[in-house]
């Protein structure tokens, strides 16, 4: 008889939890009381995770004495929340990146010994770098389980770690023995209301690589890798300037002339004179093995000091599809370049037709080629961003500031 091997769990409702297990700061219900059966149920959920070792070594405390959960708000104070309170003042209103971020942390701060519960997970062994099984990764995940086991139920977590800058007070009043790590504090309530959504991310085929770092697909990859699979590359920089200062150098077109061995500039087309949705420009190049040539491009995405790309050759069939992404990072910027070839013509087409056996390995080489180039141009953006902003630093006397801690 044939084994069915179709699982009788509902893949809807576990992806739903996995999805939406938002860090709750605001909407947690700091009135209704949280029986402690829950928190056991799902601790016990969490205690399921992997375990490096198959070590049974995580221990937690949940913290319901009101007097406990007032020291623990006092110590979390001392390590940031009083900084999260006066920068959520300090940006309130200015539609700064973090505003809402910080809006939240400073909630959290102000209240955290009005919440039901607070969790602090813990594990026995202190790290050393050795990189036995035991530690961080036998834990981090059990903790995950356990704020969706939660949030299953109808409660809400969120994971700090900022008074982690303070685990020696956090130890003397939980009485946590030497030889224990502390990993988070977790605070737990009921949430008002449950209608978390997802967050924006990027999608799977952008982030996940493919037999190597930096390979991607857009398509497949077939079993034998192929133009029409979409293939393509990736470098990201973090750069210590804001958004803005990076934009300029993305959106100049000619930029990367100076910095890459194989584009040697680009002009504007006839009734075009910057950057902007739909606009044309002309990129010239050489490769010894191709010759010299220009290539129309098409400007395809324009959201300000957002993304910047552009396809070639032919809007509907593009030989190249180019992109630069940028996201705020708590005051710098992470500049993401991406290319994917096809699926129409571009230079390695007579290549790839003259030796279809070797299809893979043309594209390999050619991507291989881009790459090296990427890295030259994103470097030299990040070299200019960041001189751009030393500069308005030392002509505004603003001599910058740390990174915030994390909530």
């Amino acid at each position: 008889m044939a084994t069915d091997h179709r699982s009788t769990i509902d893949v809807v409702s576990v992806d739903e939890a996995l999805s939406t297990t938002r860090a709750v700061r605001r909407r947690l219900d700091l009135e209704r009381p949280v029986d402690h059966q829950v928190i056991l149920d799902c601790i016990d959920v969490a205690e399921q995770a992997p375990s490096g070792g198959n070590q049974g070594s995580r221990r937690w405390i949940v913290v319901r004495d009101q007097k406990v959960k007032e020291q623990l708000a006092e110590i979390y104070m001392a390590s940031a929340g009083t900084w999260m309170i006066e920068q959520h003042e300090r940006i309130a209103g200015t539609g700064h990146p973090q505003e809402k971020v910080m809006a939240s942390a400073a909630h959290l701060a102000r209240h955290l010994a009005e919440v039901p519960v607070i969790v602090v997970p813990t594990i026995i062994g202190v790290h050393d770098g050795s990189g036995r099984p035991g530690l961080f990764d036998s834990v981090i995940q059990s903790v995950w389980s356990f704020c969706v086991a939660l949030r299953a139920r109808g409660l809400g977590t969120a994971w700090t770690t900022a008074i982690l800058s303070r685990q020696d007070d956090v130890a003397t009043l939980l009485d946590i023995p030497e030889g224990m790590t502390q990993i988070a504090m977790i605070p737990v309530a009921w949430t008002r209301g449950t209608d978390f959504r997802r967050a924006p991310r990027h999608p799977a085929r952008e982030i996940t690589y493919v037999d190597g770092f930096a390979r991607t697909w857009e398509r497949g990859p077939s079993e034998q890798p192929c133009i029409a699979d979409g293939p393509g590359t990736v470098v990201e920089v973090d750069i210590d300037a804001p958004p803005a200062l990076v934009w300029p150098y993305v959106t100049d077109i000619g930029f990367g002339a100076d910095f890459s061995e194989e584009f040697v500039g680009a002009r504007w087309a006839d009734g075009f004179d910057g950057a902007s949705l739909g606009a044309r420009f002309v990129g010239s190049n050489t490769h010894p093995a191709i010759g010299e040539w220009d290539v129309p491009c098409f400007v395809d995405r324009y959201d300000e000091s957002r993304s910047f790309g552009w396809v070639t050759a032919d809007p509907d069939a593009p030989g190249a599809q180019w992109r630069f992404e940028l996201a705020a990072i708590a005051g710098a910027t992470r500049l993401r370049y991406r290319l994917v070839l096809g699926p129409g013509p571009s230079g390695i087409t007579a290549a790839i037709e003259r030796m279809p056996d070797k299809e893979e390995r043309i594209i390999d080489r050619r991507l291989s080629e881009h790459r090296t180039n990427m890295k030259r141009v994103a470097e030299a953006i990040k070299a200019a961003a960041e001189a751009d902003a030393r500069a308005a630093r030392t002509a505004t006397g603003d001599r910058g500031g740390s990174r915030p801690p994390l909530p």
